[in-house]
């Protein structure tokens, strides 16, 4: 597998260094061999294909890195030509020393050893062949000999392996960056749901009641009662819609303070909970419906997150109970068990058709429920519409969230 050459901080490309290499390996044979000729007379048909051969193997490390086991034949080529051929007796060995390293740090181990291995015979043949005052390489040269080539080798294959170490680290860091960079999206995304959802849920209550308690009033008025009574009328519409505002307010000021710096933390705390129960209840009979409450068993001081959940899912159903059934009751009860709450909202309104896909203020509250391992349903009954709903109060575990049809 080829590793990508990656250019860090303007760094050279991989073609010019390669250049850069092959001319300074030019450089070092050319001026060794021009001192170590300088007491050589040869024929000038072997001088011209010895710098013919030198120009070859010297050029060929150009390519080293994008033809590693070519190059490295190619100066192997050179090289068993040029020592029988040429007297000046030129270091031409290193083009292939260096392009046997690189096809070993390329990967190309394979290919590496066995190039090793038949220089090494090569040599050796050659010289065991030679009568015994004609050898030009003795015993200990060729133990020193193999020991350099498989050096060369052992070099590349540690230098391969240490690419491939850092290229997988290179990885790994990009994979958690980006990894990183996903759970911020999501993170930034499931803020904005949550803001979402307290907007809705407190604009959509408040905004229902004042309405409610409006459209109430102007009804009265419309009958043109007495002056008195049309004041009284007014007097406690406006009393009402000045608390429902004052209510929204306040929460929507709590809900939106989050965004006012980048890096505040999200609130730990709710603004609101099942303590101020008795005054949604309040504001919803303002409106003339009769909202009646019912606990069951002990209650317990809940978690702030699971408090305000259960505090939302009776307020949207508030909220569903003014603008949508025409109920004239509402009933809230509250069953305190063990380990969980059982909340159920009911009236003797319209009801749904059930053949409607639900709203989102149904899916708002079964997505609050969902998040601490509880349920809610919500359906049409013989007598009106009924919501129902568990909250575990321990840790929170994942089960599955049932809706049925609600437009409301």
């Amino acid at each position: 597998m080829a590793l990508p050459f990656r250019v860090r901080g303007g760094g050279m490309p991989p073609q010019a260094a390669d250049a850069v290499v092959a001319l300074v390996v030019t450089l070092v044979v050319t001026v060794w061999t021009l001192l170590s000729a300088r007491n050589v007379d040869e024929p000038v048909a072997r001088t011209v294909v010895a710098w013919v051969l030198i120009a070859v193997g010297c050029g060929a490390l150009a390519f080293r890195r994008r033809a590693p086991v070519a190059v490295a034949v190619v100066t192997l080529i050179a090289c068993v030509v040029y020592y029988p051929v040429s007297a000046q007796d030129g270091p031409l060995m290193i083009t292939f020393a260096l392009a046997l390293y690189t096809t070993a740090a390329e990967g190309r181990f394979v290919a590496a050893v066995a190039l090793a291995a038949v220089t090494l015979l090569a040599v050796g043949l050659g010289e065991f062949r030679q009568e015994g005052g004609r050898r030009q390489i003795d015993d200990t040269s060729l133990a020193m000999l193999s020991g350099w080539l498989i050096s060369l080798v052992a070099v590349g294959r540690a230098q391969r392996t240490r690419i491939a170490y850092l290229h997988e680290v290179e990885q790994r860091a990009l994979a958690a960056e980006r990894e990183q960079e996903a759970r911020a999206r999501q993170s930034a995304t499931e803020e904005r749901l949550r803001i979402a959802r307290e907007l809705h849920d407190v604009l959509g209550h408040s905004v229902s009641l004042i309405n409610v308690q409006s459209g109430a009033v102007l009804h009265r008025l419309s009958k043109n009662p007495e002056p008195e009574i049309a004041l009284a009328a007014a007097e406690e519409a406006l009393q009402a819609v000045k608390a429902t505002s004052k209510d929204a307010l306040r929460e929507l000021r709590a809900t939106l303070g989050v965004l006012r710096q980048a890096d505040e933390a999200a609130p730990t705390g709710p603004t609101s909970g099942l303590a101020l129960l008795g005054e949604l209840v309040e504001r919803a009979r303002s409106t003339g419906l009769d909202v009646r409450t019912e606990l069951t068993g002990t209650p317990v001081p809940l978690a702030p997150p699971v408090d305000l959940a259960a505090y939302r899912i009776v307020q949207e159903s508030l909220t569903n109970v003014t603008r949508h059934s025409g109920a004239r009751t509402a009933t809230i009860a509250l069953d305190w068990r063990a380990d969980e709450l059982w909340l159920r909202i009911e009236d003797d309104g319209e009801g749904a058709p059930e053949e409607l896909p639900s709203g989102s203020g149904i899916r708002g509250m079964a997505e609050r429920a969902r998040a601490f391992g509880g349920e809610l349903t919500a359906h049409s009954t013989p007598e009106g519409f009924r919501v129902d709903a568990r909250l575990p109060l321990g840790a929170p575990a994942s089960t599955t969230t049932t809706s049925e049809g609600d437009p409301r």
